[in-house]
């Protein structure tokens, strides 16, 4: 396993948390229109035709290996179908600034479970960062406590789809699939996609009120073409390339680019408590992904 930072692997980190960091605020914006399970259903059947496109374009295989169907729908299950599901949900009920910070504990969570299922050693600059990632949180909750723990919901869903994430990502690591990233990806949309039009369907019968504006319609091309597609693709080619916890590195930027386009685009506040929990979060993933190489055993996937 390459782990190295080449020119390249950073050109896809940089380009995976610029795209994820817009995705929050354009998230948002489209949930003004369009309902949650709605909206998820449609991204995921987007990104699962573009994916295919690219796949079928490029001729790259796309049946699994006998007994790898199980494992491709574990993973998919967490880490596109939980994750973005508890991020619509969540996104409903706080702020996307606030959001993107408390979503951003994934690398420290993914850390602690990498230690444990891929047998990273989990040392003391880990644990750390853990610890201040945890502090984090609470500068984030006490903007106004009372107010959080007489709604909840929105942070604890955000918490929610940070260990989805991070479950999916040992899922995905853990083992040596037969398939390329692009169709790997592809399966887990279709994965997500079946199981987000049923849900949909039932409890959104009527989809959307009225017909989405053309604004919403540009803002979802965007959502589906790159913090969709391109970036579940580049993420899967990361997790080939790197240790669990230092291809966390890819979301590094996100939380700040999220935090601030919801500031500028959406007009939310600000206020010092974002900016410590920013500070702190980020702070939280750069320790985690500093740590010396002797320090990180190279996990041991299970074969496909």
């Amino acid at each position: 396993m390459e782990q190295r930072l080449t020119i390249f692997t950073l050109a896809m980190v940089a380009l995976v948390g610029l795209l994820w960091g817009l995705n929050w605020p354009a998230v948002k914006f489209m949930l003004r229109e369009v309902p949650p399970f709605t909206l998820r259903a449609a991204g995921f059947t987007g990104g699962a035709l573009v994916l295919l496109s690219l796949v079928k374009g490029l001729g790259h295989r796309l049946r699994p290996a006998p007994g790898e169907a199980m494992h491709i729908l574990a993973a998919g299950l967490f880490v596109i179908f939980g994750f973005n599901i508890a991020t619509a949900l969540g996104q409903q009920l706080t702020e996307a600034s606030r959001a993107a910070i408390i979503a951003y504990t994934m690398p420290a969570i993914t850390a602690v479970l990498a230690s444990i299922f891929l047998k990273e050693r989990l040392t003391w600059r880990r644990i750390m960062a853990v610890a201040i990632g945890m502090m984090g949180l609470a500068v984030l909750a006490s903007t106004d406590f009372a107010a959080l723990i007489a709604a909840p919901a929105g942070p604890l869903l955000m918490l929610a789809a940070a260990l989805s994430w991070s479950i999916g990502n040992v899922l995905v690591q853990g083992r040596i699939w037969s398939l390329s990233p692009l169709a790997l990806t592809f399966w887990f949309f279709v994965v997500s996609m079946v199981m987000a039009w049923p849900l949909a369907l039932w409890l959104e019968p009527y989809g959307t009120a009225a017909w989405p504006g053309r604004a919403t319609w540009l803002v979802f091309a965007f959502h589906v073409a790159g913090p969709m597609a391109t970036c579940y693709f580049l993420w899967a080619v990361l997790l080939r390339r790197l240790p669990a916890t230092v291809a966390a590195i890819s979301i590094l930027t996100a939380p700040t680019v999220g935090v601030l386009s919801a500031i500028l685009l959406l007009s939310e506040p600000v206020s010092w408590q974002k900016i410590v929990a920013l500070v702190l979060i980020v702070l939280s993933i750069g320790i985690t992904l500093t740590a010396r190489a002797t320090d990180v055993a190279p996990p041991v996937p299970k074969g496909a």
